[in-house]
């Protein structure tokens, strides 16, 4: 059975080449990229990618804009910072030459955090659907944090892929703005509403919860900076919520109309 692998990138040229190497047994590899401004395009070129630049809607959107250029019977979804090991492909290419019944398999992700691999504090095994039948699954319009929506059974795969996010303090720091921001505005968009006590709750009951609740004390210090910095980003995420709404407010009494 034919296999599409999709990926999207931005800047990505520090890590796209391991990813595509991994998944260079494929029938067919896409890439949408959102306007890179360092050698991604070029990178992936190499690699044999089939390379298309277009504007960046959210991940959900501009995921299933990949899925849409899409041929093989199935498809493999990975981020630029993922990668498959020799065993997690081997055991792809085990299960679609045995022709499944399922839609879609998860697969357990291995994440790294400044450095460290981390096997506790909810990042492990953390199933994720990427392997799927096409037709079969499309990803919700989530503008981040999408999910892959599958309309059949799912099987579970054993062997992990690799994501190698979060390689230094900066690029936690870079990150807790993004999601951050995007939450917000998926949050906004979705009628909720935010406040300073409500961003507190939120970021103590996000560090409760990674750092005791979910063991992210037995990564050491690693387990503790990530617990921190996701206690950060949903407190970040509230708060930049309740900002947005009083901005909304303002500009609707300013002019005549009610804000949302």
């Amino acid at each position: 059975m034919s296999l599409s692998v999709i990926v999207i990138t931005h800047n990505e040229e520090d890590m796209i080449e391991r990813c595509l190497a991994s998944v260079a047994w494929a029938d067919e590899v896409i890439v949408l990229d959102s306007g890179s401004t360092d050698r991604t395009v070029a990178l992936c070129q190499q690699a044999g990618a089939r390379v298309m630049v277009v504007d960046w809607p959210g991940f959900g959107p501009q995921k299933n804009r990949a899925l849409d250029h899409a041929t093989g019977t199935w498809v493999l979804s990975l981020d630029a910072d993922e990668y498959l090991t020799q065993e997690a492909q081997a055991e792809i290419q085990a299960v679609l030459a045995s022709e499944p019944r399922a839609d879609a398999f998860q697969m357990p992700r291995l994440s790294s955090y400044c450095g460290r691999f981390m096997r506790h504090g909810g990042w492990y095994p953390d199933y994720t659907t990427r392997l799927f039948r096409r037709g079969g699954a499309r990803f919700s319009d989530d503008l981040v944090h999408e999910r892959l929506l599958v309309s059949g059974p799912i099987e579970t795969l054993r062997e992990p892929f690799r994501h190698e996010t979060y390689r230094d303090l900066e690029e936690v720091l870079r990150k807790v703005d993004h999601y951050s921001s995007a939450g917000a505005a998926m949050a906004a968009r979705n009628g909720r509403r935010g406040g300073v006590a409500q961003a507190l709750a939120h970021g103590l009951w996000s560090f409760v919860r990674t750092y005791f609740i979910k063991g992210g004390w037995l990564d050491g210090a690693e387990g503790l900076m990530l617990a921190l910095s996701n206690a950060e980003t949903s407190y970040y995420k509230y708060v930049k919520l309740w900002l947005l709404l009083k901005q909304r407010d303002r500009v609707g009494e300013s002019s005549g109309r009610p804000g949302p």
